[in-house]
């Protein structure tokens, strides 16, 4: 899964770049625009996805809410900014 995100956005970036570099030239320029736009949608529908996804795997999102036991973890440590 990692070398799949990473191969993802190497692609992404390669599209980006591709199509700022054809927008610039008048010849090019609406196939720059559509790389450019594929690049960002590529990104939106199917990478942020599968990096979401990836990071959190395995995590408990109770770990991350800020519920009655975890302030009283939080002060047991010596964070009292609760």
């Amino acid at each position: 899964m990692k070398y799949i995100i990473r191969v993802l956005a190497i692609l992404v970036l390669l599209g980006l770049a591709t199509g700022f570099y054809c927008s610039y030239s008048d010849e090019y320029k609406e196939i720059g625009e559509k790389l450019i736009g594929f690049s960002v949608l590529g990104t939106v529908i199917i990478l942020m996805p599968l990096f979401i996804y990836y990071s959190w795997k395995g995590k408990k999102f109770s770990d991350y809410t800020l519920s009655k036991e975890n302030i009283d973890k939080m002060r047991e440590k010596g964070i009292d900014k609760f």
